[in-house]
C-alpha cells in the first residue's frame, strides 16, 4: 500500500514537473506575445498556474520524503494506523460505519462504497489512530460530540496478506 502511494505521488510530481518545465513556459511565452502584460489575463493565469504547480510539486516531494522513511513494518498490526479499515458503532444511534484511514490528499472511495475515507490528520482520524477493537472513542467533531466503539480493525497488513 505504501509503495502504491509512493508511485502515485511520484507520477503526480513527474506530471507537474513536465507542466512546469515544458507546458507553462510555452503558455507564458504565447501570452507575452499578445503585448501589454499589465492587462493580459492569459499571462497572469499562466503565472498563477505555474506558482500553484511549483508549490504542489514541492509539497508532494516533501510527502515522498516522509513516506520514504516509513515501511509497512512500522505500521502497527493490532491497532488503527495508516491504511486501516475501521468499523465503528455509534453508542447513541447503534449505527455502524466503516472508515479507511488515508493521507489527506489521497482520499479515494472504495470500489464497494461501504467505507468512508478519512484523513489521519482530521479530528476523526486522530481520534481513531492507535485504537484497538473494543475501545470506546470520544470524538469532538465540528458537528458535535460522538462516542463510538471500535468493532473491528483491519490493518494494512491484513489487507495485503488477503486477511479480513
Amino acid at each position: 500500500m505504501i509503495d502504491e502511494l509512493k508511485t502515485k505521488l511520484q507520477s503526480e510530481v513527474e506530471r507537474l514537473n513536465h507542466e512546469i518545465n515544458f507546458v507553462l513556459p510555452k503558455e507564458i511565452e504565447k501570452a507575452r506575445a499578445h503585448g501589454d502584460l499589465r492587462e493580459n489575463s492569459e499571462y497572469k493565469a499562466a503565472l498563477e498556474r505555474q506558482q500553484f504547480a511549483q508549490a504542489r510539486a514541492s509539497h508532494l516531494r516533501a510527502r515522498l520524503a516522509k513516506l520514504s522513511g516509513v515501511s509497512e513494518k512500522d505500521i502497527p498490526r493490532d491497532r488503527v494506523g495508516f491504511g486501516s479499515r475501521v468499523t465503528v458503532q455509534d453508542l447513541e444511534t447503534k449505527k455502524q460505519e466503516i472508515y479507511a484511514l488515508t493521507l489527506g490528499e489521497f482520499i479515494e472511495g472504495s470500489e464497494d462504497n461501504d467505507e468512508m475515507p478519512v484523513s489521519m490528520a482530521s479530528p476523526l482520524g486522530k481520534a481513531l489512530l492507535g485504537g484497538r477493537t473494543g475501545d470506546t472513542v470520544n470524538l469532538a467533531l465540528p458537528m458535535g460530540k460522538r462516542r463510538v466503539k471500535i468493532m473491528q480493525v483491519v490493518t494494512v497488513h491484513d489487507l495485503t496478506s488477503g486477511g479480513p
